[in-house]
């Protein structure tokens, strides 16, 4: 399958909005405890980052105490 034809038939969700939420924590907080600038943490929670690190998946998942399938999801195209 090629990746134009991934994109239509699933997509990755960033929860990262509601666990912050849920959290009472701040972009910018996690931001300063990931080390990731708050312009490319922006980028993942709307759902625009085209690839992530796997060490920065670790990086944030462990900062907001969830595993990486309540940070990231897929949904059917809108």
């Amino acid at each position: 399958m090629a990746p134009a034809e991934l994109d239509q038939t699933a997509r990755i969700h960033c929860r990262l909005d509601e666990l912050l939420l849920a959290r009472d924590m701040t972009l910018t907080s996690l931001s300063s405890i990931v080390d990731v600038s708050v312009v490319n943490l922006s980028i993942l929670k709307n759902d625009r980052a085209r690839a992530i690190r796997f060490t920065t998946l670790v990086a944030i998942c462990e900062a907001l105490q969830c595993d990486v399938g309540e940070l990231l999801t897929t949904r059917a195209p809108s």
